[in-house]
């Protein structure tokens, strides 16, 4: 009887033993937060806030995972008596990092009445680890220059792409453990480890899609959502990229012509530049620019997929230039086109947060593709033929590796929180139609569309009326918004001279 009684504790110290050796010990794991003295940013002095890292498993269903460290702001209102529902802010992407917003501050509304609350998503920049890929960069790069032979473009991304995942993978990363569903995780666990009983959601872009994903699994605690240029989850982006961007760019021409003097300036503009775009797509115009690096001339070719960058490139701010620089090429003056082509030869940047895009693209959008749609989309139009919808190719992505995400992944959500809607008119990235598509979903919900704008209004600093729209929905949720700095946004007025 001893004898077996011995035997059994040496069993369980053995199992002990063996168990902490294999890291059994997370099984356990709590998520926390640790304060940090040392920022990302330089904060300005007379800013209250708290700087620190929530520190998560990096896979919740792995009990020897390891564990992640993710940046995190709290700033403290500009309020003595401030709301008890602080707003939470990530930004879009995938792959873009949150934290230089935190040396803004002075310029948020928001802090008016509440605290708010920056995340950087897992795998961004100032993430620990941060999923760069300096060889996509470099690949990138490569593909631009003037000489690059377009025939190896497949093999050069794949390779870079098999590059970066093995580097990734040589430090332990799991790629599989970067995508939506782990970040809206993330964020209902800062919120659990801060004791937050309440909080609204501030999101641009991609991050309205950690929005969705928070409300299907974890609505609780939401008490409001902000969508700033949303995409919706059930929409296949690389299947319509290309229709969504001509679109956006024939509504632009549209107005112009539409407009005395737009129209008297440049006469049928929108015939005009598309037949331009089809005859450069069969002869491609030849552009010589001086390489800044090593002064030699050198040749670019550019197809009607190159030269639509010049509505691509503008931001809200840049627009009413538009139908004036497209003019400008339809009289054969390049001085814009050179200036853009000089900064191709640019040394490549480190790659920030690509392998974070790569996760979640090639989990999440990839495969819910049509194949036959992706190649139909990347010739169908004479304007840009040969411009691929795709984010990544799909080579790219099976070269990645990562799992596909459940099929609810890639359908509509259904919430009675209440949701306040932004768009851009000419946003040919999330195009108004997909946010217009989400409203019977989301039965308390606000819509605001600004007229001439493009991507992510709630951050256009040179008119903050989005961010004070944005405010006064999170004051009042349960009303829609009135302000009178949106009566008066009218279509731009276009650059003539």
């Amino acid at each position: 009887m001893k004898s077996a009684l011995l035997k059994y504790l040496i069993y369980l110290i053995v199992l002990l033993i063996y168990s902490d050796s294999f890291g059994q010990k997370n099984i356990h794991f709590t998520p926390n937060f640790k304060e940090s003295k040392k920022t990302t940013h330089k904060i300005k002095e007379w800013q209250e806030y708290t700087f620190g890292y929530l520190e998560l498993l990096e896979n919740r269903q792995n009990t020897n995972s390891k564990t992640i460290k993710i940046p995190v702001y709290i700033f403290k209102s500009r309020s003595k008596n401030p709301k008890k529902d602080p707003i939470i802010y990530t930004v879009g992407g995938p792959g873009s990092t949150t934290m230089p917003t935190s040396q803004y501050m002075n310029f948020y509304k928001y802090l008016d009445e509440r605290d708010l609350i920056l995340v950087e998503q897992r795998g961004n920049y100032y993430a620990k680890p941060h999923l760069d890929c300096p060889e996509w960069s470099k690949a990138i790069y490569e593909s631009n220059q003037p000489h690059f032979d377009n025939s190896k473009s497949d093999e050069l991304f794949q390779k870079a792409a098999q590059s970066c995942k093995e580097s990734l993978e040589q430090k332990g990363i799991d790629l599989n453990s970067y995508n939506t569903n782990e970040i809206a995780a993330d964020i209902n666990d800062l919120v659990n480890v801060l004791g937050i009983e309440q909080y609204n959601l501030l999101t641009i872009s991609y991050s309205t899609k950690i929005a969705q994903v928070l409300m299907r699994d974890y609505p609780e605690k939401i008490r409001s959502v902000v969508m700033d240029s949303p995409l919706p989850l059930e929409v296949n982006y690389d299947e319509e990229s290309v229709q969504n961007l001509l679109e956006s760019v024939e509504k632009l021409l549209v107005d112009c012509e539409n407009n005395v003097e737009c129209n008297a300036a440049y006469p049928k503009i929108k015939n005009r530049f598309f037949e331009y775009l089809k005859e450069k797509t069969k002869n491609p115009l030849k552009v010589e620019v001086a390489n800044p690096t090593n002064g030699k001339t050198e040749l670019f070719y550019l197809e009607g997929k190159d030269l639509i960058t010049v509505f691509t490139s503008a931001s809200t701010g840049g627009i009413p230039d538009v139908p004036f620089e497209i003019n400008k090429l339809l009289n054969n003056d390049l001085t814009s086109v050179k200036e853009q082509l000089t900064y191709l030869f640019q040394e490549p940047d480190g790659g920030a947060g690509i392998g974070m895009r790569l996760s979640v693209w090639c989990a999440e959008e990839n495969p819910f593709n049509s194949l036959e749609k992706i190649e139909q989309e990347t010739n169908k139009y004479p304007e840009v033929k040969g411009l691929s919808p795709a984010v990544f190719d799909n080579e790219v992505c099976s070269i990645w590796g990562v799992r596909k995400v459940a099929e609810i992944e890639n359908k509509a959500v259904q919430s009675n929180i209440p949701v306040l809607f932004i768009n851009g008119d000419y946003d040919n990235e999330t195009p108004v139609k997909w946010a217009k598509s989400m409203i019977p979903n989301f039965t308390n919900s606000y819509y605001f569309v600004f007229k001439g704008w493009k991507h992510t209004p709630t951050t256009n600093w040179g008119n903050q009326c989005a961010m004070i729209l944005a405010n006064e929905f999170f004051n009042n949720p349960r009303e829609k918004p009135n302000s009178d700095c949106f009566e008066l946004i009218r279509k731009p007025k276009f650059k003539t001279e």
